[in-house]
């Protein structure tokens, strides 16, 4: 048995050896393209994945993707039809909570708006409201999302969230399905998008979801890129149907620097960086699956492939 490494995307491969050496010191681990014998690897760990590049691994058992989102794999005629699972903290991702937090304030406060009056040299205060008097709301409510919707709550937003399915113990109101989506628009001043990419989600963020929202309304994606219908996110905001918007991911990524989205006023562009996990906050959770595999156990974080995540 051994486990087999492809670009592993953050730390340096030796960081990764003294880590998985610390954490795993009875493995056998390899690093792409030292595979060594392939009928020995029965796990792989992929980063940034490349997964044309591999060779079949005929005893491959469990590929462990340290990305959060999958879509891209999934729709990849190379990836292993083996289980698929993700690494994700079961308490969430605190760079990626206080992320959503301060753009949630920045939106909250006008930030964008005050940003525009400054390229005109105007000075003008605008209306504020209370934290108890803003809707905020969450699409998607899983692993990273409800520890984003704990921390908006516990500063004094009044706080909702739309997903597939029901969510029985959360303690917010979670609108659920097709049924719910359009109530749910209708109450959120600040949408904060967590989608996972699916077929379903591509383009959710277009011309009539703006429009189902109160005017002056803002978006945070913090998806992927493909969620948002770029001509219709520009067209809201000159518009005025939405007051402002933050992407930290765009379609296509890099973004070109004579993409129109850049000039957008009221639009703020970020370069993917809400989250950078450290290999400490990876390792618990690839060490537990690949006990729960040694042990024939269920897995944990497996992904859904006909779910698209």
């Amino acid at each position: 048995m051994a486990i087999l490494i492809q670009n592993p995307m953050r730390g340096t491969v030796e960081a990764w050896k003294d880590a998985m050496a610390k954490a795993l010191p009875k493995e056998d681990v390899r690093f792409w393209p030292d595979a060594g014998k392939l009928d020995d690897i029965d796990v792989l760990i992929v980063g940034i994945p490349k997964l044309k590049e591999l060779p079949t691994l005929p005893n491959l058992q469990l590929t462990i993707s340290l990305l959060a989102g999958v879509d891209a794999m999934i729709k990849d005629p190379a990836l292993p039809n083996v289980p698929l699972v993700k690494v994700e903290p079961p308490t969430g991702d605190r760079m990626m909570t206080e992320y959503a937090l301060s753009l949630v304030l920045y939106h909250h406060r006008n930030i964008p708006l005050y940003r525009v009056n400054q390229a005109k040299h105007k000075w003008e205060g605008l209306p504020a409201k209370r934290a108890e008097d803003r809707s905020v709301g969450l699409m998607g409510y899983g692993t990273l999302s409800k520890p984003m919707a704990d921390k908006i709550k516990a500063n004094g937003f009044n706080v909702a969230a739309w997903a597939r399915t029901p969510k029985p113990d959360a303690d917010i109101e979670v609108f659920v399905g097709a049924e719910g989506f359009a109530p749910f628009l209708a109450r959120t001043e600040i949408a904060l998008c967590m989608l996972p990419l699916t077929d379903d989600t591509k383009g959710i963020l277009n011309a009539k979801t703006f429009a189902a929202m109160p005017k002056g309304a803002s978006i945070i994606n913090l998806g992927r890129g493909q969620h948002v219908v770029n001509a219709d996110l520009i067209a809201a905001l000159e518009s005025g149907q939405l007051s402002s918007a933050t992407l930290d991911v765009t379609d296509p990524e890099p973004l070109p620097a004579d993409h129109p989205l850049w000039d957008v006023p009221g639009l703020t562009i970020m370069p993917h960086v809400a989250r950078r996990p450290s290999l400490a906050e990876t390792m618990p959770q690839i060490v537990e699956n690949l006990r729960r595999l040694r042990a024939n156990e269920p897995l944990i974080l497996l992904v859904n492939r006909n779910a698209g995540y």
